[in-house]
């Protein structure tokens, strides 16, 4: 299968500057302070876009918080250095820059610069399969190569700035995070947070005893983080404040079978493997449990939130053929990462990276038990309790070692002793080579001696099974999401009138995803002073309120095909008229957006039908089928 035809990503081009002007105009969202020239990188939602992100979010929540049984929690915006630092994010949450050697106020991200240049690179009419094959790898690695790696790129293909063409600078590294002091002093460093899940973890034993200390269990986080970008730009696909909804999926790291995996393994997927990526091979259509069977994706926990994923992305409205998962290649992969895919989207900045699934073992959990001291372990119960033997250190020694180094001497007694098994028979081991053995505490490194550190063994008997739980990680970019979902439901419509070259857009939302479910039409300024259609507005209000469904009125002096256009623009569904014909028989007319067609029918079934087309998987054509109606004439009310 190869990547969506060059018409398809022209389209998406094409449409992207109509789109743009629609939602600044309609207000979906703007630069936020916009009145004062507005800051890179911010945004602000309006009335139409806050609606359609807060009904994406709703969607999410009820596939996995309230579908999968997760618990949710809610954190600080604000994290303490040495939280971040223990999860890494101090030394190592950093992107490549690259700045201009001429005009230093121009900064640019090194590895989405390297990958801009290679897709101009594969645009070049006449290159040969094997430049195509070279460039397309090289994109494709971009955000994996090393420092040096990728200076070696940037000179290979002489890289200048692409907005002056003077030269560039050696790659650096950049920290993403917004430090702030926490308190009057400023004594205490804090950062804004970079992720919501490192709040997860933090709160992940106290959530343990909420699910009554049972594995596996999910716990789910919906909020702001804030990345300082180094370069922010593409609307709202790389933004320094942003939502994310994130998901910690705890479970025993020897046990990654999910029991509803048979319930998805028949999912046929586009799966772009890394091997695929490194050899610019194309992605692969298969099912998730071949997928998994083969070892392409590592496990079925794994597996089953992919499929999750992809069903949550299409019931937006994304379309099925626009999306793939990408896996991570070995070089961008994390040390501690058993397998990473990314659910990409294709839309007018190409594959864009929405979603990612990771399976991170037990790394986080791990860093914040060691450097908080809290023990994280699962304890599980075992039915038959046995006996072994284990190596502590002698209660003498500890003393010996307490007194060796004053006013270090408990700390360093107590992490000998909190040490694993296997890493204690090491420095008995090396104790016993070499005479001493050197360990390292919070950087600082501490030498024990054969004569200081004696060790004794003793037979202990085991009545649990102590673990640290692994994690899968689905984490999604909400605002991504809403971008590329305005993409895939944009088009633009013709006017009636063939003479006029104008058109209009329309967005096809799912009633789902919609910011309103249906607009309320009195079909001119007449009626809307009538006192029956008042009392009947009123009512039928009210049932909406009660449906718990959201809706508009427009009640201008506009013609009715004008005024149908202006909520096609909105993507609102349906609309419903008032006429003095209808309103003699107590009845409305009922129009669905995307096929204009019409019918009639009493108000009092009105709220039930809306409820079952917006809320239920029924398509309009079925439900209206069950409701008593009559068709009416299309050209009346479409004529603008």
């Amino acid at each position: 299968m190869t990547d969506p035809e060059d018409k398809d990503q022209d389209r998406f081009g094409r449409n992207q500057k109509e789109l743009l002007e629609l939602c600044k105009r309609r207000f979906f969202y703007r630069q936020a302070s916009d009145i004062y020239g507005g800051v890179a990188g911010f945004y602000t939602y309006g009335p139409p876009g806050c609606a359609v992100k807060n009904n994406i979010i709703s969607l999410w929540r009820q596939t996995f918080v309230i579908s999968e049984h997760l618990l949710e929690i809610e954190d600080s915006c604000i994290m303490q250095h040495s939280v971040l630092k223990a999860s890494g994010h101090v030394d190592r949450f950093n992107d490549f820059m690259v700045k201009d050697v001429e005009d230093e106020s121009k900064f640019f991200r090194a590895d989405k610069l390297l990958e801009e240049v290679m897709e101009a690179k594969l645009q070049t009419p006449g290159i040969t399969e094997a430049q195509r094959h070279e460039y397309t790898t090289v994109r494709n690695q971009a955000d994996a190569f090393s420092q040096k790696e990728m200076w070696e790129m940037f000179q290979k293909y002489a890289i200048k700035s692409p907005e002056t063409g003077n030269g560039l600078s050696e790659p650096y590294e950049f920290n993403l995070m917004f430090p702030t002091p926490i308190g009057p002093g400023g004594y205490l460093q804090g950062y804004l947070r970079p992720e919501t899940a490192q709040g997860i973890f933090l709160n992940y034993k106290y959530c343990l005893e909420q699910n009554s200390n049972r594995l596996p269990f999910g716990v789910a986080q919906v909020g702001r983080s804030f990345r300082n970008e180094i370069a922010p730009r593409a609307g709202l696909t790389r933004q320094r404040e942003f939502t994310q909804a994130e998901i910690e999926y705890f479970v025993n790291p020897k046990q990654k079978d999910h029991p509803k995996f048979g319930l998805v393994e028949s999912t046929v997927l586009t799966l772009f493997h890394a091997d695929a990526q490194l050899s610019a091979q194309d992605p692969v259509k298969m099912t998730v449990g071949e997928a998994v069977r083969s070892g392409l994706i590592n496990n079925e926990t794994l597996g089953y939130f992919i499929v999750k994923t992809w069903q949550f992305l299409v019931s937006i409205g994304l379309k099925k053929e626009y999306i793939r998962f990408r896996q991570h290649l070995p070089t961008e992969m994390a040390h501690y990462a058993c397998d990473c895919w990314d659910a990409e989207i294709f839309g007018s900045y190409g594959w864009l990276e929405c979603v990612g699934i990771a399976d991170r073992s037990a790394f986080d959990l791990t860093a914040h038990a060691n450097a908080a001291k809290c023990d994280l372990q699962y304890k599980e119960s075992l039915e038959k309790p046995f006996e072994r033997e284990i190596l502590v250190l002698t209660k003498k020694s500890g003393v010996e070692i307490m007194k060796a180094f004053k006013k270090d001497g408990k700390m360093v007694k107590e992490f000998v002793e909190a040490q694993p098994q296997e890493e204690l028979e090491c420095i008995a081991k090396q104790l016993d080579s070499s005479g001493d053995a050197e360990v390292q505490i919070d950087g600082k490194a501490f030498t024990l001696t054969k004569d200081l550190a004696v060790f004794e063994r003793k037979k202990e008997k085991v009545t649990v099974n102590a673990f640290t739980p692994g994690v899968i990680e689905p984490s999604f970019g909400i605002d991504r999401i809403f971008s590329m979902l305005l993409e895939h439901v944009y088009s633009a419509r013709p006017k009636e009138d063939q003479d006029d070259k104008q058109t209009r857009g329309v967005l096809s939302f799912a009633a789902a995803s919609a910011p309103y479910k249906c607009v309320i039409l009195p079909l001119d300024q007449r009626i809307a002073r009538d006192k029956r259609y008042l009392r009947m507005l009123d009512s039928f209000q009210r049932e909406l309120c009660e449906q718990g469904l959201s809706f508009t009125s427009d009640e201008s002096n506009a013609t009715i095909g004008r005024r149908y256009a202006r909520n096609d623009e909105l993507g609102v569904p349906f609309a419903v008229t008032f006429d003095f014909e209808t309103m003699e028989d107590s009845s409305v007319t009922l129009r669905e957006r995307d096929t204009m067609w019409q019918i009639r029918l009493q108000l009092s079934l009105l709220g039930e039908l809306l409820r079952c087309l917006c809320k239920g998987s029924e398509s309009w054509q079925s439900a209206f089928q069950r409701f008593p109606h009559k068709k009416t004439s299309n050209e009346e009310f479409r004529k603008d």
